[in-house]
């Protein structure tokens, strides 16, 4: 049986950034193996104030850990259901729930409001309704619909308080669906045009078709048309040989990142290069194999599942599933890490920088894989400074 998130529950033609070149020039063998990391309990009181953590050892075994001090985190918002993405439209934040279909505002003092119900969405599994994106006064939304996946956009209408949607549009369709590894993040890079993770379905080798969209990376117009700089003739295909990514995110030079679920072995963070091949089902982790571009970490899932990531000026934060904790990589070191409240708050999600510069994460234990405590699922917001 193919591990799901459950289970953790259980030729490129681009330049990189100097930053992902250097990270990538320093890969460790890969027989070498991360150190354990502590699994710390939960605890209510953890809402409140910030624990001392330790100094995540990854795919390369690291000098001894210093500790490091978790900033303050504020429990913002409780009792989602399911949450799975957050976008900004504005000071506006817009929260999906994958089970309900529900859009969500979320004001600045935390007040929420429904801004709409997608309709046509179809809970399963991991399937509903997953990644948002905003661009131009448009919500771009990612959600499994009957025998697919596909993306749709509305124009956002009225005011902060009170935004609604406007008629769907279809971006892209036809992306195969499952009960897991549908992927589900999208968002829009520094060249504006629209990138979209998809999951294998369950199909692993599908993952090395160039002509199937599952198990990949897709570049887009907001239209939906395929961009004419694209790696392949025609295509909306981006990189391939993805099981299951559902972080991408950029540096200020343009470097792109993506965080990706293995099976039972290695989970991945990977610098992403147009028409890079990644290695799924040939390869999980690093694999010292020319024909695939490894990844800058992997961990073992027990202590990952990575979901969500961002960007800050200086490091990718991700979210953690089955890890239960958020993890930061210095840019300057793609094989470095830190990581902070392990345990504390569950499974987290999704991460994003608000616009105040604050990150706001997303926990998800209501989802029917975590360990609901009360006013489970949350939004907390951390302080970046």
């Amino acid at each position: 049986m193919t591990p799901t998130d459950a289970a953790h529950a259980t030729t490129p033609g681009s330049s990189l950034s100097l930053r992902a070149k250097n990270a990538l020039d320093g890969l460790m063998p890969a027989n070498r193996m991360p150190c354990p990391s502590p699994a710390w309990p939960r605890t209510a009181a953890a809402l409140a104030a910030a624990s001392v953590s330790a100094v995540l050892l990854l795919a390369c075994c690291a000098p001894a850990p210093n500790p490091v001090s978790a900033p303050a985190s504020e429990s913002f918002v409780d009792e989602l259901e399911a949450p799975w993405s957050i976008a900004f439209h504005g000071d506006a934040a817009l929260v999906s729930e994958r089970d309900s279909a529900r859009v969500l505002e979320i004001g600045e003092t935390g007040e929420v409001h429904e801004v709409a119900v997608i309709d046509g969405v179809e809970p399963g599994g991991e399937g509903g309704l997953l990644g948002l994106a905003v661009s131009d006064g448009e919500l771009f939304t990612y959600f499994t619909a009957q025998g697919e996946n596909r993306v749709e956009r509305r124009t956002i209408v009225g005011d902060a308080g009170g935004l609604s949607l406007g008629p769907a549009t279809v971006v892209i369709d036809g992306i195969p669906a499952a009960g897991n590894h549908n992927g589900g993040r999208i968002a829009f890079g520094p060249d504006g045009m629209l990138y979209v993770t998809t999951g294998d379905a369950g199909d692993r080798d599908s993952a090395q078709d160039l002509d199937a969209l599952s198990g990949k990376i897709l570049r887009l117009t907001p239209e939906g048309e395929v961009p004419a700089d694209n790696p392949f003739d025609d295509s909306p295909v981006y990189s391939y040989g993805h099981r299951n990514p559902q972080g991408i995110a950029w540096d200020a030079e343009g470097g792109m990142y993506a965080s990706e679920f293995g099976q039972d072995t290695w989970d991945e963070l990977n610098v992403i290069e147009p028409g890079g091949n990644y290695g799924w089902p040939e390869v999980e982790g690093i694999a010292d194999d020319g024909d695939y571009i490894d990844p800058v970490q992997q961990w073992r899932p027990e202590t990952a599942s990575p979901s969500g990531i961002a960007v800050t000026g200086s490091s990718i934060v991700i979210a953690n599933l089955r890890g239960e904790r958020l993890r930061t990589v210095p840019l300057d070191d793609l094989t470095a890490g830190t990581e902070q409240f392990v345990g504390e708050f569950g499974r987290l999600r999704d991460v994003v920088v608000g616009p105040g510069g604050d990150a706001w994460i997303l926990t998800n234990n209501t989802d029917g894989r975590g360990d609901p405590s009360d006013g489970d699922d949350r939004i907390l917001r951390l302080s970046l400074d």
